[in-house]
């Protein structure tokens, strides 16, 4: 059977309990033994096969006992309520890692290191984001609240610029290192003050990253 034929092209924040710049990586192991993440996203275009994916918000909340690449991990997905049946139904097949070749982008990573997959919630989704500008503001009611501001000097105050860049990252090619805070109250509750962050435009298709 041949795969869906999808595209999903947007803006991210992401944010984990990693002190700033993420040893993860650098393949190095979590700043403190395990991985606890939130990632929020809008879709500025998308489409699998005739569906349209414009506009739409998702949020994922993960959580890894030890490296990411040890497995064992938790995670529910969080879809704008406004979506359709057909872009749900889109959206969580490619979130799962389905119609993607094997190891190219980090839905199909994160897919393979994923044991517990909680129930997928269709809610109302609030989430500002302007990658240059590093500031981000993700909240669902009653499940979840992210901020995301830049890192700052610790002398002056005044906000650092930093950027990592991945030539053949599963995730992004480029992406601003940022300060992020989290809180959830879902099925997986897990939060953090003032740890990574980054912010990146993100270009996906079922070959893996647009670079």
């Amino acid at each position: 059977m041949s795969m869906a034929d999808w595209r999903m092209q947007g803006v991210e924040f992401a944010t984990c309990n990693c002190n700033w710049g993420c040893p993860c990586q650098f393949s190095a192991l979590p700043s403190h033994g395990n991985c606890e993440a939130v990632v929020s996203m809008r879709i500025e275009q998308g489409h699998y096969n005739q569906t349209n994916l414009h506009g739409l918000c998702w949020v994922g909340v993960f959580a890894w006992p030890r490296a990411i690449h040890e497995g064992n991990g938790r995670c529910q997905l969080f879809i704008e309520d406004k979506a359709t049946p057909e872009q749900r139904e889109a959206l969580l097949r490619i979130l799962a890692g389905e119609d993607t070749e094997p190891g190219t982008t980090v839905f199909s990573v994160f897919a393979s290191t994923i044991s517990e997959m909680h129930e997928p919630q269709f809610v109302p989704i609030e989430f500002s984001v302007d990658v240059d500008q590093r500031v981000a503001h993700t909240r669902i009611p009653g499940q979840l609240e992210v901020t995301g501001e830049p890192i700052r000097n610790p002398i002056t105050g005044e906000p650092q610029e930093a950027r990592l860049t991945l030539p053949k990252g599963f995730e992004f090619t480029e992406a601003q290192m940022a300060s992020g805070s989290f809180q959830t109250q879902g099925a997986i509750k897990i939060g953090s003050q003032g740890s990574h962050g980054h912010f990146a435009r993100l270009h996906f298709t079922g070959q893996g990253v647009v670079r």
